[in-house]
């Protein structure tokens, strides 16, 4: 193993710790926060700055199924575009790797 190879790794660690504070630190500071979306906050704007706004469209699994989704059906559907979007990104990076150890093993045999 290559001194580059170790010394990316600890940067690879220190980089996941210091996320991992910045996402929870708020938790433990802020006790009474309350940590809501962008989408309430422009809900609340807009009905308080117009009360007769009517959506000019709907979700359209809402208007199929004649109903709301429940919270459940929502957070498995987001979970699931975000593993396709996660496994997208980690297949071409993926690629790009083995490119540049084919790159590599050219230059040296």
């Amino acid at each position: 193993m290559k001194s580059t190879d170790k010394s990316n790794g600890k940067l690879v660690v220190i980089l996941l710790i210091t996320a991992v504070i910045i996402a929870f630190t708020p938790l433990f500071l802020l006790k009474d926060a309350e940590f809501g979306g962008a989408d309430g906050k422009g809900n609340t704007l807009i009905e308080t700055t117009d009360p007769d706004y009517e959506p000019w469209a709907a979700p359209v699994l809402e208007v199929i199924l004649g109903r709301e989704l429940p919270g459940e059906v929502e957070s498995m559907l987001f979970c699931i575009q975000t593993g396709i979007g996660v496994g997208i990104i980690a297949f071409f990076m993926g690629r790009f790797v083995e490119r540049k150890k084919w790159t590599t093993e050219e230059k040296e045999g």
